[in-house]
């Protein structure tokens, strides 16, 4: 449908918009702060209401315009899977308004409403992928959600490690490829939404030796076929 392939392509606008800021935003702040060792809020808190807020607002806007997208498709799956991508954006949001404390500081309430804020967003989104997986509008890129759903389960024990036992090692580095892993689950859903199709008919069996009305047949396997209008259509 059009209107799909328009929320796809404003999907992938917004979704390119907030890489962009991200990047500026880590080539703005202070040279001392190293993207290896702390996170994106890190960086972001020391640039308060900067453009990683505002990319992290994007990202979330265009998560909204592919739910939008991807709301043709029925099933208890499919609710869920909306409901999980619903809960990454009020995440994001939350984060964005919410800063973490300085680093190196004490953790105050604020800072670790914005953890537990990005903590549900990071697990949704990869569950919600891969219920999204299971929905016949997306079968062409199921493989790939898959995928990067499980990469980013990796990438995620691997920060919870670096978070807790492992003393913060390499933080910086596990969180940015987890949340590259879980966008490029966003991406490739936009991108399959950009390729929609219109269906105008729907082919439909016709009784063997009953002869369309307009003269004409089309044959296969011994049947005859016709193609009545689709519902609203």
């Amino acid at each position: 449908m059009p209107e799909t392939r328009s929320t796809g392509l404003l999907a992938l606008g917004g979704i390119a918009l907030a890489a962009l800021l991200t990047v500026i935003g880590h080539l703005e702040v202070n040279d001392d702060l190293s993207p290896w060792a702390l996170t994106i809020s890190d960086f972001a808190v020391s640039d308060r209401g900067g453009v990683i807020d505002v990319a992290m607002v994007v990202l979330a806007l265009a998560t909204v315009a592919l739910l939008h997208g991807v709301r043709r498709t029925r099933g208890r799956a499919g609710r869920t899977a909306e409901l999980l991508l619903g809960a990454w954006v009020a995440g994001l949001l939350l984060a964005a308004v919410v800063p973490t404390n300085e680093p190196g500081t004490t953790m105050t309430t604020a800072a670790y409403l914005h953890r537990y804020a990005s903590v549900v967003a990071f697990l949704a989104l990869p569950v919600g992928g891969w219920l999204l997986a299971r929905r016949p509008d997306l079968a062409p890129a199921a493989r790939m959600l898959r995928g990067l759903v499980l990469v980013s389960i990796v990438l995620a024990a691997a920060m919870v490690w670096s978070a807790y036992p492992g003393d913060r090692v390499l933080i910086g580095l596990a969180e940015r490829l987890l949340i590259l892993t879980e966008v490029g689950v966003l991406t490739t859903v936009a991108l399959v939404l950009t390729r929609a199709t219109v269906d105008h008919g729907v082919v439909v069996p016709r009784e063997r030796g009953v002869a369309p009305r307009n003269g004409h047949h089309n044959s296969r396997i011994g049947e005859e076929w016709r193609v009545t209008p689709a519902r609203g259509a």
